[in-house]
């Protein structure tokens, strides 16, 4: 699913959160040591070769902030930085350039690891007719953001939430009383099912009761071929669990429409970008 935009009221909240928690009732250090009426130009720079996520914040947190002067925006997001290039410069007040230093960088850092991460799935699976996945392992109350930096790194969007497409999963077959009595449940809401399927038998009884996409879960690449071939188009596929940098391509050349891995989010490091004040 295709997440809002860098703009929307839902990444301004996270926005405004983020400078609540850090600046809280003002930033004692910088409003004792930096005049008021002080000018300063800022840069921000990467510090690595990345693939950038999330300059589009910077207006909206200075927004927040009372707004600067002049803010230039010279790398955007889905970009590739080498380590040095300047991503944008910003010129205002010394005080709201220094007290919104780390909520930026923060931002930036941690979605330009997504971003990056997400690219390199990307590229491993080129010349495949398989698409890669985000998952809903994202940092909680950070999705919206998460999956826009994902998108940006070029792999596609799964579900936002529980709220916006059907996954039948193996907790959910248990308490609907199983396969058949799960997809029954689900078929009215007409809206297309993913069903997970651990064994064969689930797969052919999701196949019979008319699923539309399968989810198969911690299969090594040569067995899940095989499960592939039985399902014979039936149904896409999608493949996840265990699934790294190292394997994807793997796993896409055994036959999958998908494969999903939940550590493009939960553990993409964040990238070094650094913020270089001078003054005016």
């Amino acid at each position: 699913m295709t997440p809002t935009d860098w703009t929307s009221s839902a990444v301004l909240e996270i926005v405004r959160l983020a400078l609540d928690e850090d600046i809280g009732t003002g930033d004692i250090t910088t409003q004792a040591c930096v005049p008021e009426s002080l000018n300063a130009r800022g840069r921000f720079l990467a510090r690595e070769r990345l693939v950038l996520a999330g300059p589009s914040l910077l207006p909206v947190i200075y927004g927040l902030r009372g707004g600067v002067h002049e803010l230039k925006i010279f790398k955007h997001s889905g970009d590739r930085c080498e380590d040095g290039e300047i991503v944008a410069e910003v010129f205002g007040s010394a005080r709201t350039l220094l007290e919104c230093e780390r909520v930026a960088l923060n931002f930036m850092q941690r979605l330009s690891g997504v971003a990056t991460t997400a690219r390199l799935f990307a590229e491993r699976v080129m010349g495949t007719r398989c698409r890669v996945l985000d998952t809903r392992k994202t940092m909680p109350g950070l999705r919206v953001l998460e999956k826009l930096a994902t998108e940006a790194g070029g792999i596609t969007n799964h579900r936002m939430g529980l709220y916006d497409a059907i996954l039948v999963k193996n907790n959910h077959i248990a308490a609907a009383g199983g396969m058949c009595a799960a997809i029954a449940r689900v078929r009215p809401l007409g809206i297309p099912v993913t069903v997970e399927a651990r064994t064969l038998q689930e797969l052919r009884d999701a196949l019979e009761a008319g699923a539309e996409r399968l989810l198969l879960d911690n299969l090594e690449p040569g067995e899940a071929a095989e499960w592939i071939r039985e399902i014979d188009g039936r149904a896409t596929v999608e493949l996840s669990g265990g699934i790294t940098i190292e394997n994807v391509r793997a796993y896409a050349e055994a036959g999958a429409d998908y494969v999903s891995s939940g550590a493009i989010t939960h553990s993409s490091r964040a990238m070094d970008i650094s913020f270089r004040l001078d003054l005016v």
